[in-house]
């Protein structure tokens, strides 16, 4: 059959000899860019080199867009330099068709010339921001992420939450189609969206859709000024499209100014509500110090030990930050209820919520205080100076303060120090020292108790956690180490039996307790560590790694040294143990509380599909005796700038 006049034909010859030139698009497109170059001879382009940005495409969608256009500015290396300007280094993404112009402007631009910023491929809009989440809790700054508008920002939502919860500072950007008439294409118009960041405003510290690079400008500075003012939390900009890929009105040479990086001061507590405190302080028979999210430096750490130690006052530490060096003598986080019974002061310092932390569930699941009656408790807080906030943030706390000072609680401490110092009663000084050697001996009883616990099931298989954590902490406790893992529902292990006193030493939990938070906030954590020179180790669910094991080919492929132990139970353990709860409560037996729980029939393979994406592994490991060998050979690879990974079977907490 003939073909219709003006149709080229592309008969079974054509099409093989096509095929042998490269492929169909070679029978049809007319070489452009570097092969047109490389066809006539010429010498490949120099990377580093002034370079032209050609809008070139041959998807259906973009024919209503100019074939041959070209300039020797854009959009989008306007934002790389807002973005260097601000001092973030790693801009994390899934492409997406609505950022391609800030994507191309990253490795084009932004990789090639100083400073540095550094594309990170993810394989999840969720794993981007997580990762960004991890990062900014060991670098104290945040880093860029960006999600395709719509569908993207949707993935992202989890971790965005999660994030928001924990008081995390991420730059995040979304690509929008404002116009989707002027790209054309149905794919466009189905992720066009009216107010993108409307998805994830509750969950978000501030949003904008600056209208112009100039808007853009201002709004990335204020955008990094409302991310890195306490309390923390994530800044979404929804960027157009095009406003990303054409060219700067009037030229490079016409660019907007760049905004400088801001100089922040964290809010400090009032003086005459910090010097109540203080006399309220120096009153006190027991005060307890209650530290939650408080440390964002070791400065803060540091300050916190000489408040407990002014007071001869016992810490306890919530785990969701490292407040309070682990082997403190006035550490007591074990015995935190015993002292809620028996306090007559709590000081709270960046409480999730306050009112949990002094109250107890009982058998039939009723929450009551076990505070004693007329015992006081007084916040430190920067929560309490937003007026955007999820019902975490509001609760029904606020009556039970009887002394709230809104502020952040690291910028208060010194204020509050001089006071107390300033207050000291000579009289006193003989019972705040018994006070503290008290202190320090349940402290020693502590440890020692917990070096009998964990000893217990020391050979049992599956493996014990507290032999687990035990085996690590002798490999690494000559390194210098950051555990970037939760920590609480493995019974807060590593602060019983380890030294810890850095900042980079436990990064915290989840902030939300979301599922598939621990294994790419981990990398990111060891993406912050690794120049710093320090070995990273990951303690991650096996459910959690299940939420998106494609983190494993992003450690591979951007080499990220961390160690990744799966924490392999086979099964979604806590929610096992909340089954079994309700169905003795309800007489039904426990034998299938298992059933929508469990990770098993098949079990999951975690090092072969570790090895599968370019990560060293071993596992399953499930005698006791094997674990220190293989603990030891990760490290080597782990030591050498890779990233590895064991699948310990375990029990269950």
């Amino acid at each position: 059959m003939k073909a219709k006049q003006g149709v080229a034909e592309v008969g079974r010859r054509g099409f093989l000899k096509g095929a042998a030139l490269g492929g169909v698009a070679a029978i049809a497109a007319p070489a452009t860019g570097a092969a047109a170059a490389e066809a006539a001879g010429a010498k490949p382009a120099d990377p580093t080199a002034p370079r032209q940005v050609t809008a070139v495409s041959t998807a259906s969608e973009y024919t209503s867009r100019p074939e041959d256009k070209t300039y020797d500015s854009c959009g989008g290396d306007y934002m790389v330099d807002c973005l260097r300007a601000l001092g973030i280094e790693y801009f994390a993404a899934v492409p997406g068709n609505t950022f391609m112009g800030v994507h191309e402007a990253v490795i084009n631009y932004g990789m090639l010339t100083q400073p540095n910023l550094r594309f990170i491929t993810n394989m999840h809009e969720e794993a981007s921001v997580a990762m960004a989440h991890g990062y900014a809790k060991i670098e104290g700054k945040p880093m860029a992420c960006m999600m395709h508008t719509a569908v993207g920002l949707q993935h992202a939502s989890m971790a965005i939450y999660n994030a928001w919860a924990d008081r995390v500072p991420i730059f995040m950007m979304t690509g929008v189609s404002i116009d989707a008439t002027r790209r054309g294409g149905q794919v466009d118009w189905q992720h066009a969206a009216q107010d993108a960041p409307a998805i994830v405003r509750d969950m978000t510290k501030w949003d904008d859709t600056p209208g112009s690079l100039r808007a853009f400008g201002e709004a990335a500075a204020r955008a990094y000024k409302i991310t890195m003012t306490p309390p923390y939390g994530p800044v979404l900009l929804a960027v157009d499209t095009l406003m990303q890929e054409e060219p700067i009105p009037g030229g490079a040479s016409k660019a907007p100014p760049i905004s400088k990086m801001p100089r922040i001061s964290a809010p400090a507590g009032e003086l005459g509500a910090v010097r109540e405190l203080a006399k309220m302080l120096v009153a006190a028979e027991k005060p307890v110090i209650l530290a939650d999210r408080h440390a964002r430096t070791q400065n803060g750490i540091n300050q916190l030990v000489e408040l407990a130690e002014t007071l001869q006052a016992p810490v306890c530490d919530s785990g969701n930050r490292m407040n309070f060096p682990w082997r403190h003598p006035l550490a007591q986080t074990r015995r935190q209820r015993a002292l809620v019974q028996d306090a007559d002061l709590f000081l709270m310092l960046e409480p999730t919520d306050p009112f949990s932390q002094t109250t107890a569930t009982d058998d039939d699941g009723k929450i009551e205080s076990i505070m004693q009656p007329g015992s006081k408790r007084v916040t430190i807080s920067s929560v309490d100076l937003i007026t955007k906030a999820n019902y975490q943030d509001f609760q029904r706390y606020p009556s039970y303060i009887d002394l709230p000072i809104p502020a952040d609680s690291e910028a208060t401490l010194p204020l509050l120090i001089e006071e107390v110092k300033r207050l000291l009663p000579a009289s006193r000084s003989t019972a705040w020292t018994a006070r503290g050697q008290a202190h320090a001996k349940a402290h020693a009883d502590e440890i020692l108790r917990s070096r009998a616990l964990a000893a217990q099931g020391w050979d049992d298989s599956p493996i014990a956690i507290g032999r687990l954590y035990a085996e690590l902490y002798e490999q690494i406790r000559n390194d210098d180490w950051s555990l970037v893992s939760p920590m609480n529902f493995h019974a807060k292990w590593p602060q019983q039996l380890w030294k810890g006193d850095k900042t980079y030493h436990h990064i915290g939990e989840q902030g939300a307790a979301g599922i598939g938070y621990t294994a790419p906030s981990s990398l990111g954590a060891a993406l912050a560590n690794q120049k710093h020179g320090r070995i990273s180790i990951s303690v991650c669910g096996d459910g959690d790694m299940m939420f998106g094991p494609g983190i494993l080919w992003t450690a591979a492929h951007e080499k990220i040294p961390l160690l990744y132990i799966i924490h392999n139970n086979r099964g979604y353990h806590m929610e096992i143990m909340q089954m079994q709860v309700i169905a003795n409560r309800r007489q039904r037996g426990i034998d299938r509380v298992h059933i929508g729980c469990e990770i098993a029939n098949p079990n999951i393979d975690y090092a072969q599909m570790a090895k599968s994406m370019g990560v060293y592994a071993e596992g399953p490991i499930d005698n006791a005796k094997d674990l220190g060998p293989a603990l030891k050979r990760a490290l080597a690879v782990v030591r050498k700038g890779e990233p590895a990974l064991l699948d310990v079977v375990s029990q269950g907490r």
